[in-house]
């Protein structure tokens, strides 16, 4: 996959190890379902449908950051816990290609305006619902 940041670039650039800090990881997952409980509140339509995905990233995120805080890593780019996701678990390629397309169209949304069609939601939702049981069951192993 070409739009993935290369993982050697990350770990050179982007990423430092860390202690683990099983406190940190927990209150980050909490604070990510306590995200997912609110969208799910949300009635969502094509005026709001932008934010939604955007807090669906932000859910993701939080969630990938907790993973490589529980490898005793830490990154300062977003694009590198893309990386890290698709280098160690490969088997998630489909996944991994829905979160980069969920970040690319979050930046065009935070330093562009410009909106997230409604579409692109409508047909990744369950996508979205999937990918964060995928990532809390890994950090739950």
């Amino acid at each position: 996959m070409n739009d993935i940041m290369n993982w050697e670039q990350c770990k050179k650039e982007f990423i430092r190890n860390v202690e683990v800090d099983p406190e940190k990881i927990e209150s980050m997952i909490k604070t990510a379902e306590s995200r997912l409980n609110y969208i799910k509140t949300t009635k969502v339509s094509e005026e709001n449908v932008s934010f939604v995905v955007e807090g669906y990233y932000e859910v993701i995120k939080e969630i990938l950051v907790a993973l490589l805080l529980s490898k005793g890593l830490r990154s300062k780019n977003h694009q590198c816990l893309i990386s890290y996701f698709y280098k160690f678990y490969p088997n998630y390629e489909a996944e991994v290609h829905i979160i980069s397309q969920m970040s690319y169209l979050r930046n065009r949304l935070d330093y562009y305006g410009e909106e997230i069609d409604y579409d692109f939601y409508d047909k990744n939702k369950l996508e979205f619902e999937k990918i964060i049981k995928i990532l809390l069951n890994i950090i739950k192993k």
